[in-house]
């Protein structure tokens, strides 16, 4: 086969799955299953024979790719908003994981007489929620989620995956050398924690100063620059031994909370990447596994997806937020939306590449689980979320016809604030609110269009104002607008 077929084939396989994203709405199937299936009929049981069993090929790409889906992750987290639930996510992304590694291992162990810490193994390598995999459904749900539940499922899904990568490495390593201990394991995991927060957070703030002191002479080289940064990034946590996927989820969290230029081309650009990986790895893992080996694993597999999902995420949950005073309305969907996808995958090929004993049955179990999670709660959250009565709607944010570009100086910002009712603009004139001097608003969306703002232009509740202002002036500009609104920064305008 030459090298333009293979490109060929490559090609008709991501048009494939972008199609198939686009029916899966229609069809309320997760578009994920969509990829991974696209992936299964390549391979080499299904219709297009494609052989592929390169397994260390796999984890490769599929380190790759998570850390590009966790930098643009961290990119798009809003700080003001996660920050309220900062405690409960670190609580699920280390206490939770535990938990749920544990009910996990005990029932494998118990009713499937698997050994020990091979049963631990399994638990640990579906214990994290996939960030990619939550995040994804919600969009094509449009589901949004009332009070905490959106942020701390977001900086939970971003934060987990470390604790999982650690779980299972150091798991290979007790099966592999019996002679270590389970506590001689604790001082490594410190270590990789805080070096992983340390350099992140250190990494971050250095790339966000070069990008904004570099003048580089196009566009499009700010996005190449700041892809170079993030492989820097958990290339230099890996190398020290750090955790390289928290380092790069925090520096995307640093980057996503600053101003730096050509910002909204940029995240523009890293949203696409990381759809493109996102893609990528579902069809890889999908030509990965053959659907005819998972038939000997089925029932181990299918037993253990609905313990995962009814058993060991809720009660993960539940004691991870013990002490919240979050309803447990509120708890019970964030259990639901624990979703896996395609970082246990990746995770199952350690135990294959280590050599650990019926590594090729764990892999197969967790794929199994895996497409179980991803159709039973993906279908499912609307339902749940109407029945918990935890749903809100998500309302259509306008595309302002304006470009805005921030000189990443931080003398500037752009927002988006809603007029609401009973608010002091709410039904009056503009030049009649006494808005700071250095404040402008620039653009009104109302009913669908947009008006060019005069003093004697009336504002109404429902209203969108495009405003431009710094820091206490556009805390004044939310207080006088948006008494009883939203402030968005305004990251949706073409050019940002």
């Amino acid at each position: 086969m030459n090298s333009g077929l293979y490109i060929l084939i490559a090609g008709a396989l991501l048009l494939a799955s972008v199609l198939g994203s686009k029916a899966s709405g229609r069809l309320g199937v997760p578009g994920l299953l969509l990829f991974l299936g696209v992936g299964m009929l390549a391979g080499s049981d299904g219709p297009g024979g494609i052989a592929f069993s390169n397994y260390l090929f796999a984890q490769w790409a599929g380190t790759v790719a998570l850390c590009f889906i966790l930098f643009q992750g961290g990119l798009s987290t809003e700080w003001s908003l996660v920050r309220p639930v900062l405690k409960k996510s670190l609580s699920l992304a280390t206490l939770g994981v535990l938990i749920s590694t544990g009910v996990m291992g005990a029932f494998a162990h118990f009713v499937f007489h698997l050994p020990w810490l091979n049963a631990l193994l399994l638990g640990a390598v579906v214990s994290s929620t996939d960030a990619s995999a939550v995040f994804t459904v919600l969009k094509e749900r449009r589901l949004g989620l009332r009070g905490e539940i959106t942020p701390l499922l977001e900086l939970e899904s971003g934060g987990n995956d470390p604790m999982a990568v650690f779980l299972t490495l150091g798991l290979i390593t007790l099966i592999q050398d019996p002679s270590q201990s389970v506590l001689g394991l604790a001082p490594q995991f410190f270590r990789e924690m805080l070096l992983g927060v340390l350099l992140g957070y250190g990494l971050g703030r250095a790339s966000l100063w070069a990008i904004n002191k570099l003048n580089l002479q196009f566009e499009g080289l700010y996005s190449v620059m700041l892809i170079a940064l993030a492989l820097m990034t958990y290339g230099a946590a890996a190398s020290l031994h750090g955790s390289g996927f928290l380092a790069v989820y925090i520096a995307g969290l640093v980057l996503g909370n600053a101003d730096f230029i050509h910002k909204r081309s940029v995240l523009d650009f890293l949203d696409g990447l990381a759809w493109l990986m996102q893609i990528g790895m579902f069809l890889m893992l999908g030509l990965l596994v053959n659907p005819l080996e998972l038939l000997p694993t089925a029932g181990l597999a299918l037993a253990c997806a609905l313990v995962l999902v009814f058993v060991a995420r809720p009660v993960s949950v539940y004691i991870s937020l013990a002490a919240s005073k979050m309803p447990k309305r509120d708890k019970s969907m964030v259990a639901w939306v624990g979703l896996r996808g395609a970082v246990p995958i990746v995770l199952a090929t350690f135990p294959l590449l280590a050599g650990v004993p019926n590594a090729n049955l764990l892999f197969n179990a967790v794929f199994f689980i895996v497409l179980t999670s991803v159709l039973l709660q993906g279908t499912t959250l609307t339902l749940v979320a109407r029945w918990l009565r935890v749903r809100e709607e998500v309302p259509e944010r306008p595309l302002y016809p304006i470009a805005y570009r921030p000189t990443g100086t931080g003398r500037n910002d752009m927002a988006e604030v809603d007029v609401g009712p009973g608010s002091e603009a709410d039904g009056r004139r503009i030049m009649d609110l006494k808005l700071p001097p250095d404040a402008l608003v620039i653009l009104v969306h109302r009913g669908g269009e947009f008006l060019v703002p005069k003093g004697a232009t009336t504002l109404q509740a429902g209203d969108s104002v495009l405003v431009l202002a710094l820091g206490d002036d556009l805390k004044a500009v939310q207080t006088k607008l948006g008494h009883q609104g939203t402030v968005r920064a305004a990251l949706g305008l073409p050019g940002h």
